[in-house]
């Protein structure tokens, strides 16, 4: 005996089978310390940040000094505020990090990078955007390490015929 089904049934039936589209979407939750804070580490070459927001007036600190003192060319202070510009949070956010090792291009990516998912824990919902930007991917990029019997990386010693 074969039960005859109509459309009616085969919704009830989807409706059980699949959870609801709201909960089908992982919904996260922001991750903020005692004082407000959200907290993540920012990487670019050999160059690491750490790197905690909270909401303030938009005032960026490196190493205890400003970013326009840390970094003089205007290149690398557009690129730090970047994410704050893709999210639409320019001026809302104080920084405070610390960056370690590398040059100062790296340090500014490693910042910009810190700072990116930082926000993302602060504010879950600007994930997207700040992942269509390409600014949670991490560079991986690094300088090849020099090998034996090489000038450099690569490079041969000068050859003499005699």
């Amino acid at each position: 005996m074969s039960q005859t089904r109509t459309l009616a049934d085969l919704k009830d039936l989807a409706a059980v089978a699949a959870p609801p589209a709201a909960e089908a979407a992982v919904s996260r939750e922001p991750k903020r310390d005692a004082l407000g804070r959200s907290y993540a580490t920012g990487r670019r070459k050999n160059a690491v940040a750490r790197v905690w927001i909270r909401p303030g007036k938009g005032e960026i600190l490196v190493n205890g000094k400003r970013a326009a003192a840390y970094f003089a060319r205007p290149v690398l202070r557009m690129l730090i505020t970047q994410p704050f510009l893709v999210a639409d949070r320019y001026n809302q956010f104080d920084v405070f990090s610390t960056v370690a090792g590398g040059g100062l291009s790296g340090q500014a990516g490693a910042l910009r990078h810190g700072i990116s998912r930082a926000l993302t824990h602060y504010e879950p919902d600007l994930r997207g955007i700040l992942k269509k930007a390409g600014f949670l991917t991490r560079d991986p990029r690094v300088v090849e390490r020099k090998k034996y019997g090489k000038a450099k990386a690569r490079r041969s010693f000068q050859f003499s015929k005699r």
